[in-house]
């Protein structure tokens, strides 16, 4: 079972739809409820995830409900900097445990409360949790089914590495075959990080202003205001539509036009995502 299970997780490393199946598989192996992954991101606060079947509708709600920051789960799973899984009780007290509001509130109600979860840091700089979890009549994740994990835990790591490795390189390769025509182009991830930028577009330094953290802007106000309102709303219902504006010189000459592309989310944006890809071409293209 744990060879199978070895190879199964290396392949996620190129099939990210397949993460839900190995979630299953370590549930079974270690008796417990199901399984997920979320990537999340201290800075702007993306949040994306899958699960095994199982666990998708109590992760959807712990989501949606914004309980990441309404309790202390996340934030003691990511402060410790343990280099393999840790459970409720390596980090909390019986009593803050009770009183902890992800736990109190939203867990226990559910019929859950108990976990197994590690911490990654992925090249994009997100913060990527695997999470193992169990209901909670049938008490903590036992020490061999840890040991258990600790011991897959290097083969997760390597995968997910490498999931994110993939996704940079074809968010780079996305922006440089835009070069090979003579456009000026950045992808960019939620909330606004650069992901990939081509040389065209990284010499444009009369119009684009590089930030720190990998953030940019449109020198020219107005169409970098219609920028950020697209980079907000790209991944909204209805926001996803290609957007188009001028991009002004310092003499409020229309030089370029600016282009807002969607990049369609799939389950291995989890890793590393590209939401849209900017665009500029020139006003006589």
């Amino acid at each position: 079972m744990t060879s199978q299970l070895i190879d199964k997780i290396y392949e996620c490393s190129f099939l990210p739809d397949l993460w839900p199946e190995v979630f299953d598989d370590l549930a079974q192996a270690t008796n417990t409820f199901g399984g997920l992954l979320f990537a999340a991101n201290p800075n702007d606060g993306v949040l994306r995830w899958t699960s095994s079947p199982r666990v998708g509708a109590l992760l959807e709600g712990y989501v949606t409900g914004g309980w990441l920051t309404r309790g202390g789960r996340f934030p003691r799973l990511v402060g410790a900097r343990h280099s393999g899984f840790i459970r409720e009780h390596d980090v909390f007290t019986d009593a803050e445990l009770d009183a902890d509001p992800t736990y109190r509130d939203y867990l226990r109600p559910r019929g859950m409360g108990w976990a197994a979860a590690t911490a990654l840091t992925l090249p994009t700089g997100d913060t990527l949790v695997f999470d193992i979890e169990q209901e909670y009549a049938r008490g903590p994740i036992g020490e061999e089914a840890v040991r258990l994990l600790n011991g897959l835990r290097p083969h997760i790591a390597r995968s997910v590495l490498v999931s994110a490795r993939l996704q940079l390189e074809r968010a780079r390769a996305a922006s440089e075959a835009l070069a090979l025509i003579g456009l000026p182009a950045l992808v960019f991830g939620s909330g606004g990080k650069v992901l990939a930028a081509n040389a065209l577009i990284e010499a444009m330094n009369d119009h684009v202003h590089w930030r720190v953290q990998d953030r940019v802007t449109l020198k020219d106000p107005a169409a970098d205001a219609q920028f950020q309102q697209a980079v907000a709303t790209i991944e909204t219902t209805g926001g996803g539509a290609v957007r188009s504006f001028a991009v002004r010189d310092a003499e409020a000459t229309a030089a370029f036009v600016g282009h807002m592309i969607p990049i369609r989310r799939t389950a291995r944006d989890v890793f590393a995502q590209s939401a849209g890809v900017l665009v500029l071409t020139p006003v006589t293209l």
